[in-house]
C-alpha cells in the first residue's frame, strides 16, 4: 500500500550447504549450550519487591508479595490491563520508590523500609486518573543490576486464570451505551464483526428482558456478571470491579484506535507520498513483473487488491488479463482518485452486467472501505478470489501492522490455492560499523569538531529505530536470516516472534575507519535490518521474481532499519589466534568478540499500528567467554 519501510537482501551467505533440518538442529543445540554455560553460574534468586526476601521463581515471590506486602502483581496487570512494557516499567518504578523509603501508591516518605511496610495499603481500588507514574521510559532500564525477575515475571501469563482479555458481550453492551457503536469498527484483530445479535446477550438466561437503554449499561452489565442462569451470585465484587474496568478500557482503545485508523488512511491522501511509491523503481518492477509476466495466474482470474492507493496495481491486474479486479481503499480521497484513474483509462466497471442496462468492459470496481468492512460496501462471494495482491510492507516489514488485513483477506474471500502476491516474506540483520552512524559526520563538519552532537545523536538512536540507508562498506558482519514468514499459511499472531541469531565477520572487512590493521579490530555500533518480499514460483510459473530492501540492491523508499548498540562492541576475526586476558569483559578492545549473538523480539505495540523491537546480545571470545549487554527497547 503505502508508507512502507526497510530494505533487504537475499545474498549468497544466507544459502546453507547443508540439510536445512541439521542446521536448524546444530544452531538449537549451540543456542541451548549457550544458555546451559549460564545457567552453570551462580543464578541470582528473585528478590521481593518490598524487603529482601529472595525466591525461586515469579510465582513465589507474587505470592508473598500479595499475603505479605497486600500487593497482587497479577491482578494490577490484568485489572489495568498493563502489556509487557508497561509491567516492566512498573517493576522498576516501585524498586526505585522503595528504594527512596516512599510508597509507590501514594508517594509518602518514611524514615526507615519497617515504617513504609507497616504502610502497605490493599490495592483493590486502584484506578488509572490520568497517566501512570511508571509510564516515563526512564523505567525501561532496570533499578537493579541483574533484576532476574525482570525476565521471568511474564511467564506468569499463561498460568493466569483470568487472563488479561475483554468479554466481546461486555464490550458489546460497553460501546452501545456510550455511542461508539455506532460510529466505529474496530481493527479486525479487536473485534472482527459487531452486529445485532451481538447486543442479544442482555435477554439470555432469563436476567434482563430488554435491551440496556438510558445509558444504564454499565448496571445490566453489573446483573449479567453477577448472575447464573438460576440468579445465583458468582463473581465476587471485586472481579466485578475488574471486569468493568477492562471494558471501559476497551471502549478508550476503540476511539484510540479509530483516531490511529483515520490518520494513518488520511496521511495516505498525500500524493507526495504516492509519488514516492510510484517513483520506487525496484517496488514497481516487481510488482509489474509478476503479473504481467505470469500469464497462466492473471488471465481471466478475479482479483482483490488490499489498499490500493492509486489503483497501479489494479491496472497492472486488468492489463494482464484479469477478468474482475477489486480494488480495496479506507482513504476516502484516494478511493475516488482511484475510480477516477481507472475510469480515465477506460478500466473501471460501470453498470451492472446481469441487468439490461449496458455494462462498460472495464473490469475494475474500487470500493471505500477497510478490508474488513468490505461485505458492508459491496458484496462478495466467500472464497471466490483467485489472485490476492497487496503492497502492505511497513518500515522493518511489519511497522503499520497492514499485514493483518492481508491475512483477514485471504482468510474471507481467497479461494483454497488461490495465489496471494507476495507470498513469502524475510526479515535479515547484519551488524555495522562507525560509518553506519552519524558520528563521522559531525566529528568534522567543514574542518570544525561537533562531535558532542554526534555522542548526543547517537545516544538517541539507541532508543529509536532509525530508517535510513546503510552503506555497503559500512556493514562489518555476514547477513542473517531473522525471521520468514508463509503468507499463505501463517496467522496473524506470527507477527509477534522472537529471533536468535549469530552475527559473524564478513571474511573481508572494508568499512571505513572501523578496523585497526594491527589487531584487526573492527567496532561493531548495531544491527541494521531489511527484508525481502518473495513472488515465488508457487504462483509465479512463467516468471518468478523478488522485492529486495537490501543494502546490497538498489535503493527503495523503505531504506533500512537501523538499531543503534549502547555501547559498541569489538570484534576480531575467528582467524586471529590472539590471547587476551580473562579478566576484562569480552566485547572490549582488551578482549574482542569473534562472535555476536542476539535474540531480538519484534512485536505490535499497544499503540495501534506500530511495533515495538526488543535486543538482547553476548559477545562470545575466541576461548568461548561470554558478555552479555543490557536489553534495549526501541518504539517504531
Amino acid at each position: 500500500m503505502v508508507d512502507k519501510s526497510i530494505s533487504m537482501e537475499a545474498g549468497p551467505s544466507q544459502a546453507g550447504d547443508h540439510d536445512e533440518s541439521d542446521e536448524e538442529l546444530e544452531q538449537n543445540e549451540a543456542w541451548d549450550d549457550w544458555r546451559s554455560d549460564d545457567d552453570g553460574e551462580s543464578e541470582p534468586g528473585l528478590i521481593c519487591l518490598f524487603c529482601d526476601s529472595t525466591y525461586e521463581s515469579s510465582e513465589t515471590l507474587f505470592d508473598h508479595c500479595r499475603s505479605d506486602h497486600s500487593f497482587d502483581f497479577l491482578s494490577i496487570r490484568r485489572v489495568l490491563g498493563l502489556d509487557f512494557y508497561a509491567s516492566f516499567r512498573l517493576i522498576n518504578f516501585i524498586r526505585s520508590q522503595v528504594a527512596d523509603c516512599k510508597c509507590w501508591r501514594c508517594g509518602l516518605v518514611f524514615n526507615c523500609k519497617t515504617d513504609l511496610q507497616n504502610h502497605f495499603h490493599e490495592t483493590d481500588v486502584f484506578e488509572k486518573e490520568g497517566k501512570f507514574p511508571w509510564e516515563n521510559d526512564m523505567y525501561l532500564k532496570p533499578f537493579l543490576v541483574d533484576d532476574a525477575l525482570l525476565h521471568s515475571f511474564a511467564g506468569n501469563e499463561d498460568e493466569d486464570d483470568d487472563p488479561v482479555s475483554v468479554d466481546k458481550e461486555e464490550l458489546m453492551r460497553e460501546l452501545m451505551s456510550s455511542g461508539v457503536l455506532e460510529e466505529i469498527r474496530v481493527d479486525s484483530e479487536l473485534i472482527t464483526e459487531i452486529n445485532s445479535s451481538d447486543l442479544d446477550v442482555c435477554e439470555k438466561n432469563g436476567v434482563q428482558e430488554g435491551p440496556c437503554v438510558d445509558g444504564n449499561a454499565s448496571k445490566c452489565s453489573e446483573r449479567i456478571l453477577t448472575k447464573d442462569s438460576v440468579g445465583d451470585l458468582v463473581i465476587p465484587p471485586q472481579k466485578q470491579k475488574d471486569k468493568q474496568l477492562r471494558v471501559s478500557f476497551a471502549n478508550v482503545a476503540a476511539k484510540e484506535i479509530k483516531t490511529v485508523n483515520e490518520d494513518y488512511f488520511g496521511a495516505y491522501g498525500s500524493f507526495g507520498i504516492h509519488r514516492v511509491m510510484l517513483s520506487d523503481k525496484p517496488r514497481m518492477d516487481a510488482y509489474r513483473g509478476a503479473l504481467l509476466n505470469n500469464p497462466s495466474l492473471m488471465n481471466k482470474a478475479t482479483v482483490m487488491d488490499v489498499g490500493c492507493g492509486t489503483g497501479i496495481l489494479s491496472l497492472f491486474a486488468a492489463q494482464a488479463g484479469a477478468s474482475k479486479v477489486i480494488a480495496v481503499e479506507a482513504s476516502a480521497k484516494m478511493a475516488g482518485l482511484a475510480t477516477q484513474i481507472a475510469k480515465d483509462n477506460c478500466l473501471l466497471k460501470e453498470g451492472d452486467q446481469d441487468s439490461q442496462e449496458k455494462a462498460s468492459s472495464g473490469v475494475i470496481t474500487v470500493a471505500h472501505c477497510m478490508v474488513e468492512e468490505l461485505n458492508n460496501c459491496i458484496q462478495v462471494k466467500p472464497h471466490s478470489i483467485d489472485v490476492l495482491i497487496s503492497e502492505w510492507m511497513g518500515y522493518c516489514l511489519l511497522y503499520e501492522s497492514m499485514l493483518t488485513s492481508v491475512l483477514y483477506a485471504r482468510d474471507h474471500w481467497l479461494k483454497p490455492g488461490g495465489a496471494i502476491l507476495p507470498d513469502t516474506a524475510t526479515i535479515f540483520a547484519a551488524g555495522f560499523g562507525k560509518g553506519g552512524t552519524s558520528l563521522p559526520f559531525w566529528e568534522d563538519v567543514y574542518g570544525f569538531n561537533m562531535s558532542c552532537i554526534g555522542n548526543e545523536a547517537v545516544e538517541d538512536a539507541t532508543q529509536v529505530p532509525i530508517v535510513d540507508v546503510i552503506e555497503t562498506q559500512d556493514i562489518i558482519t555476514e547477513s542473517a536470516v531473522v525471521q520468514a514468514f508463509d503468507l499463505t499459511t501463517m496467522n496473524s499472531d506470527e507477527m509477534d516472534f522472537t529471533s536468535n541469531f549469530e552475527l559473524n565477520l564478513k571474511s573481508v572487512c572494508q568499512a571505513d575507519g572501523s578496523a585497526n590493521s594491527k589487531s584487526q579490530i573492527y567496532w561493531c555500533h548495531g544491527i541494521v535490518l531489511w527484508f525481502e518480499t518473495g513472488f515465488t514460483s508457487r504462483f509465479c510459473k512463467e516468471m518468478a521474481t523478488v522485492l529486495s530492501t537490501s543494502p546490497y540492491s538498489p535503493r527503495t523508499h523503505w531504506s533500512q532499519t537501523i538499531l543503534t548498540f549502547k555501547e559498541p562492541v569489538a570484534m576480531e576475526s575467528a582467524s586471529s589466534a590472539t590471547e587476551f586476558p580473562k579478566s576484562v569483559a569480552v566485547g572490549s578492545v582488551q578482549c574482542p568478540a569473534a562472535q555476536v549473538r542476539s535474540r531480538l523480539s519484534i512485536v505490535r505495540s499497544s499503540a495501534h499500528r506500530s511495533i515495538d523491537i526488543s535486543m538482547e546480545l553476548t559477545a562470545i571470545s575466541l576461548d568461548g567467554r561470554k558478555h552479555s549487554y543490557p536489553v534495549q527497547i526501541f518504539s517504531l
